[in-house]
């Protein structure tokens, strides 16, 4: 049973974001009512008052990237994707997770690792996250209203920054991770994709260091015929540093 919890409602081309439990959501195709769709099981279908069909499902991480409520630009899924796959994130894991902005990336990895701490310098962003997050169904993600230079509580099996990065900020990071631990990095501009290169290699050593340039391309297919897209593909860059 799918209960008062955050539920997408799919069919006939339109998509709805709401919280299944009680009232009615009015489309054009007739009233759903809310208070049936709690007692539903992901992917059943539901009809409206006229008799239209419906599909009710469990939100996914890349669902609350779409119609989570937003504070700023998250990271895009394919960024997120590659921190976890670079990391080697996986359940035995405990994870910081700063500049918590919207809770996209926390919400991700909580779906991946065993804890996740999220912590966010803008009390406003960590409510807000907090909402997300919890829509989610995640109890494994701790939001924070903190600097991240305040946390004290490691170690961490992965550190991720997505905010503005001085020095001491990868240094607090590296005192903060465990041995074998990963630190990971996304930075929009060259400025600061640079700061974060100089002092990780100081810290984890030149060999341990790579950066990427992240880019995604999708393929459009049309009768014209099919060529990659001119959406624009490059969002930032990605910085990976292992302790050892």
């Amino acid at each position: 049973m799918i209960g008062p919890n955050r539920v997408i409602v799919r069919g006939h081309g339109r998509e709805y974001y709401v919280r299944a439990g009680e009232g009615k959501l009015s489309t054009d195709l007739g009233m759903i009512d809310l208070a049936a769709a709690a007692e539903l099981e992901s992917g059943d279908e539901i009809q409206t008052h006229l008799g239209k069909p419906f599909t009710v499902l469990v939100p996914r991480a890349t669902d609350f990237f779409s119609h989570g409520k937003r504070t700023g630009a998250p990271m895009m899924p394919k960024d997120i994707g590659m921190v976890i796959a670079y990391t080697g994130m996986s359940h035995r894991d405990r994870v910081l997770d700063a500049g918590t902005g919207s809770g996209i990336a926390a919400i991700f990895f909580g779906g991946v690792a065993d804890r996740v701490v999220t912590c966010e310098a803008r009390e406003d962003f960590s409510k807000t996250a907090e909402g997300n997050i919890r829509d989610a169904g995640l109890s494994n993600v701790e939001c924070r209203a903190c600097d991240v230079l305040n946390v004290s509580d490691g170690p961490f099996d992965v550190v991720h920054l997505d905010m503005m990065i001085e020095p001491q900020h990868v240094e607090h990071a590296y005192g903060l991770l465990r041995c074998g631990g990963y630190f990971a990095t996304y930075t929009p501009f060259l400025e600061q994709t640079f700061c974060v290169m100089d002092t990780a290699r100081l810290l984890f050593g030149e060999d341990a260091v790579q950066t990427f340039e992240c880019m995604e391309r999708e393929l459009t297919r049309s009768a014209r015929g099919t060529r990659p897209s001119t959406k624009v593909s490059h969002t930032g860059y990605l910085t990976i540093a292992r302790k050892f």
